[in-house]
C-alpha cells in the first residue's frame, strides 16, 4: 500500500502552486487507497512565520485535503537528525566544515552553475582537515557545519513522471548547519524513512535534491521512496508565481469569496484532470485520476481566473 506525504513549510501562506502540488500528492495516494502523512517542515527558523502552521492546516482542510495519523513537526526532532549526522561522521562519510559562503565563492574551482540549488560548488577545502567538530572549533574559533562526502558524479534514478534522470551531484553538501540544526536534505531523508513514505510527489524545482537524499538514504541504510516530480505552476507570462502576478494565496481567494470547489475545479482543469472547468471536490477526482495523464511542462495559471 502506498504511503505518501504532504510536507508544507510554514514560511508563508499557501499559494496556488502549493495547492496544486498538494492536491496531486493527495490524489495519487488516495487513488491507490494508500496512507497520507502530514509533516510540517519548520527547520528554517528565521523564515518561519508566526501563525503560518495554523493557517496552513486550515487551508488544507478548507481545500478538502485530509491526512492520516499524527502530524510530524521537524522542529521537535532535533535529536533524531543529530544522531543521524553523527552516524555519518562515525562512518567517515561526513566531516566538519568552517568555510563561509564568501570563502566558498572565492575558492570554488567551478563557477556557480545556472540551475544549481545551493549556490557554488564546494571545492572540498575542509575534507580531512579536522578530527571532529570540537577540533574544528578549537583550531579556528568558528562554529562548524557538517558536510556529506560526495564521491560520485551522478545518482541515476527513474522519476515517475519525468522518466530517466541522471541525478547529477555537484560537490559535498551540508547536512548539519553551524547552529547544530539539520539541513533540509538530511531531515527529509530521515523523516521519509521514519514515516514509511513510499511515494514522494513534489514540484520539479526539487529534482536536484533527489540524488542527494538518495545518497543519504543509502549511507544510513534507509529505504528510498518512488519519486514523482510535477512541473511548476507558473503565471500567464510563463514565469514562476510571484508578487508580480498579484496575490495567489489561498487566504486571498478565500477572502474574495472563492469556494474550495471552485478552486479545486480550476486546478483540475489546469492539471488536465477535467476537460472543462466546473466546481468539484478532491474526492470527486480520485476515481479517474491517472498520474500518466499529467502534463510534463510548466502549467500556466491565469492570474485573474478565480476572481
Amino acid at each position: 500500500m502506498a504511503v505518501g506525504r504532504l510536507a508544507p513549510s510554514p514560511t508563508g501562506v499557501l499559494h496556488l502552486g502549493n495547492a496544486r502540488t498538494f492536491l496531486l500528492a493527495w490524489l495519487s495516494v488516495r487513488a491507490q487507497s494508500g496512507t497520507l502523512q502530514l509533516r510540517i517542515e519548520d527547520i528554517d527558523g528565521p523564515r518561519v512565520k508566526a501563525g503560518a502552521v495554523e493557517q496552513t492546516l486550515d487551508d488544507l482542510r478548507w481545500l478538502g485535503l485530509d491526512w492520516d495519523g499524527e502530524v510530524m513537526v521537524q522542529s521537535a526532532r532535533g535529536e533524531r537528525y543529530r544522531a543521524a549526522a553523527q552516524r555519518l561522521v562515525a562512518a567517515g562519510l561526513a566531516y566538519p566544515c568552517v568555510c563561509t559562503r564568501k570563502e566558498i565563492d572565492e575558492a570554488a574551482s567551478a563557477p556557480h552553475e545556472k540551475g544549481a540549488s545551493d549556490g557554488p560548488v564546494y571545492p572540498g577545502t575542509c575534507r580531512g582537515r579536522f578530527a571532529s567538530l570540537e577540533d574544528a572549533v578549537a583550531r579556528t574559533g568558528r562554529a562548524a557545519a557538517l558536510r556529506f562526502r560526495v564521491d560520485v558524479d551522478e545518482v541515476p534514478f527513474v522519476d515517475g513522471l519525468q522518466g530517466d534522470q541522471r541525478g547529477v551531484i555537484r560537490g559535498d553538501f551540508v547536512i548539519q548547519k553551524r547552529d547544530g540544526g539539520p539541513a533540509y536534505q538530511l531531515a527529509v531523508a530521515v523523516d521519509d524513512a521514519e514515516q514509511g513514505v513510499s511515494e514522494v510527489l513534489r514540484a520539479d524545482d526539487l529534482l536536484p535534491s533527489t540524488p542527494r537524499q538518495m545518497l543519504l538514504q543509502r549511507a544510513l541504510g534507509l529505504s528510498t521512496p518512488h519519486y514523482v516530480h510535477v512541473p511548476l505552476l507558473v503565471g500567464a507570462d510563463g514565469r514562476r508565481l510571484a508578487k508580480r502576478h498579484g496575490d495567489t494565496s489561498l487566504r486571498f481567494f478565500r477572502e474574495q469569496g472563492v469556494s474550495p470547489e471552485d478552486l479545486c475545479g480550476y486546478l483540475a482543469l489546469l492539471c488536465g484532470l477535467r476537460s472543462r472547468r466546473a466546481p468539484c471536490t478532491p474526492s470527486d477526482l480520485i476515481e479517474a485520476f491517472d498520474l500518466e495523464g499529467l502534463p510534463r511542462r510548466p502549467l500556466r495559471a491565469d492570474d485573474h481566473a478565480l476572481i
